[in-house]
């Protein structure tokens, strides 16, 4: 799987319909109407996500790995 950035990932969020709610340090929270989920994206400068979190995330978005 290819690693992605937090900054990557929360492009992709928004390109899907998510919104940007609030900044809480580096956490980056998304939400979407109409769903009761929140998305956190960590943005560490232009560090890549650890797998299982990058994993997690793409299922909540959703997001396939042809996309990345």
């Amino acid at each position: 799987m290819k690693a992605v950035t937090g900054r990557r990932m929360a492009k992709l969020a928004e390109t899907k319909g998510w919104i940007l709610a609030r900044i809480n340090g580096s956490h980056h929270v998304y939400t979407m109407q109409g769903r009761m989920e929140r998305v956190v994206i960590p943005i560490h400068g232009n560090k890549p996500l650890k797998i299982g979190l990058q994993c997690s995330l793409m299922k909540m978005i959703p997001i396939h790995e042809d996309e990345l």
